[in-house]
């Protein structure tokens, strides 16, 4: 199983902010932290808004800000919530299912029960445990970078 892209920038993200709880944090300064895509993390940072994850404030003095206790927030739940599907193989969706023995496959149950396991075994984490070494999201002007 692989994670998405959009996922893996929303955990980033999420556990720079968890690291900065007194501050509001910005898309420019985790962009430029992780080294990625600017404008893709905008669109990830507007769906951890959508989802209640985080707090924005636009302006002069804006920023993001995690929105709630990270100690709360556990990493499967994080996961499904990002992820569009958490499709392993094509069977798992109906409309793009193309597989001919789909009706009678046992594979597919299995591979259900490794993804709700994999979901479950992350929620014994959560994003709180992810930035127990907080000098890990120092600011780069603060590195030396």
């Amino acid at each position: 199983m692989q994670l998405t892209i959009f996922t893996d920038y929303g955990l980033r993200s999420l556990m720079y902010m968890a690291a900065h709880p007194d501050r509001l944090c910005s898309v420019k300064e985790i962009s430029e932290h992780y080294a990625i895509s600017r404008n893709h993390l905008v669109k990830v940072v507007h769906r951890l808004s959508q989802l209640g994850f985080i707090i924005s404030s636009k302006g002069k003095g804006g920023g993001i800000k995690l929105n709630g206790d990270p100690k709360k927030l556990r990493l499967g739940d994080l996961v499904r919530s990002l992820e569009p599907h958490m499709n392993m193989v094509e069977c798992f969706s109906a409309d793009r299912n193309t597989c001919r023995i789909a009706a009678s496959c046992q594979l597919k149950h299995f591979l259900h029960d490794a993804t709700l396991a994999f979901v479950d075994t992350l929620n014994k984490q959560t994003l709180a445990d992810c930035v127990a070494n907080k000098g890990l999201f120092k600011l780069a002007s603060k590195q030396g970078l």
